[in-house]
């Protein structure tokens, strides 16, 4: 376990009673209340400096609401430091309006993302209204977080490459087939985004792309330790994806083996996976 506080780098709250999630209708096991006592729960024993709120595929009309309720989180726990907020990207020009209220709206939010893990295209994120659309976060220093499953994630790196002035964050290790054993060509395309330097990782999701009953430690190793060292020490941070991790794993365990994946870097480097590289992609100070 870290001997320092950590800062997670991807966390969901949700009442699903209080707003429309309709996804969650289709997972049982998550269709429920998770907010910050059971957060707390999950977490004890732990200690966590801050963390980040991602937006949760709420249903669209519901979108700013779901920022105002994490700034209330953030009234009640301060270790809220970061909003990754929903925002539909793909209207081009006319999403400005929506992004500058966004960051009316909250201080905290830091970056954007629109789920694309759902897109039958997979060039999707290419096409010029939402290329568009990612270019304005520039504007206004929104960086924007990558949700995709590995098929998709060509269409990832060249959207990437084109928009150079935009940091982006990949979620949940580019979502490869750990379940199926497929490591190409997820494994040339995580090195491909890992060259272009305005791209960071956060290293979560794996377990949940695994056989979420039986996976192992040796199941996920060559795919969590083929993105640390592609994207190195400066540009990997851990992250939880709590609670869809609670599919697979415990928080604890999740720790444990991103623990044990890093068990031989050193101190300084640890820190940065585990604090200072979240804490510097999400600019909270």
């Amino acid at each position: 376990m870290p001997e320092f506080p950590i800062i997670d780098a991807h966390v969901h709250l949700w009442a699903p009673d209080r707003y429309e999630i309709p996804w969650l209708r289709q997972v049982p096991a998550l269709n429920d209340r998770y907010e910050l006592e059971q957060y707390a729960a999950q977490t004890r024993g732990i200690e966590i400096e801050a963390f980040v709120y991602e937006e949760v595929d709420i249903a669209p009309d519901y979108r700013l609401l779901e920022v105002r309720q994490a700034d209330a989180y953030a009234a009640v726990d301060p270790r809220l430091r970061g909003i990754v907020a929903a925002a539909p990207l793909e209207y081009g020009d006319q999403v400005l309006a929506y992004l500058e209220a966004l960051v009316a709206e909250s201080p905290r939010v830091k970056g954007v993302r629109r789920l694309l893990q759902g897109e039958a295209d997979p060039e999707f994120c290419l096409r010029p209204g939402f290329m568009r659309g990612v270019e304005l976060l520039a504007e206004l220093d929104l960086s924007f977080d990558i949700c995709v499953y590995h098929p998709q994630l060509a269409g990832a790196v060249e959207l990437v490459r084109r928009v150079p002035e935009v940091r982006f964050v990949l979620n949940h290790i580019g979502k490869p087939g750990i379940r199926d054993g497929l490591l190409e060509p997820w494994r040339s395309h995580i090195s491909e985004l890992a060259s272009l330097p305005n791209v960071v990782c956060k290293i979560s999701g794996a377990m949940t792309e695994a056989d979420l009953a039986a996976w192992t430690i040796d199941d996920v190793a060559p795919y969590v330790r083929h993105v640390l060292a592609a994207f190195g020490e400066d540009r990997v941070m851990f992250a939880s994806d709590w609670p869809v991790l609670t599919q697979a794993a415990t928080y604890r365990r999740w720790v444990e083996t991103v623990d044990t994946l890093t068990r031989d870097w050193s101190e300084p480097a640890k820190r940065k996976l585990w604090a200072e590289n979240a804490r510097e992609a999400y600019r909270m100070g």
